[in-house]
């Protein structure tokens, strides 16, 4: 009997020890962000120090996923042939001060806007882990 493994839909980030507690939790569909104790500034995406001071007094904290589009981009020609264009590529302010790159989904490409105010979703991967994307809120 042969088994088969189901083979990814998209490209799936790996996991290392500095991002393993965030995409554990993803499992559960929970947002972290780290945070820097020395500082009180939020981080992402997941680093082994501060970018801001430079400490290593670095924790885990939920994020409620809520922000605004910064900027976008369209992809109409994507090189993965999994992925059906056309798809919005973002990048999200979120409200705790931290910028991230996702996808926008749950509207049409041509509907998304600068400053419009999204909130978490979250797409499955192959692993049972969750990619955090955004949709209108």
């Amino acid at each position: 009997m042969t088994q088969t493994t189901e083979q990814p839909r998209r490209f799936e980030p790996p996991v290392t020890p500095t991002t393993a507690p965030f995409w554990e939790a993803t499992r559960e569909r929970r947002f972290l962000l780290q945070w820097c104790s020395d500082c009180g500034h939020a981080i992402f995406f997941p680093r082994e120090v501060c970018p801001r001071c430079l400490g290593s007094r670095l924790e885990w904290r939920p994020s409620a996923g809520s922000g605004a589009v910064y900027t976008f981009t369209v992809e109409y020609n994507p090189q993965n042939s999994n992925l059906t264009p056309p798809y919005t590529i973002a990048l999200i302010d979120l409200d705790e001060g931290v910028r991230m790159m996702s996808n926008v989904v749950g509207c049409p490409p041509q509907e998304v806007r600068v400053g419009m105010r999204v909130k978490i979703t979250w797409e499955g991967l192959s692993d049972g882990r969750n990619l955090p994307q955004f949709e209108p809120a």
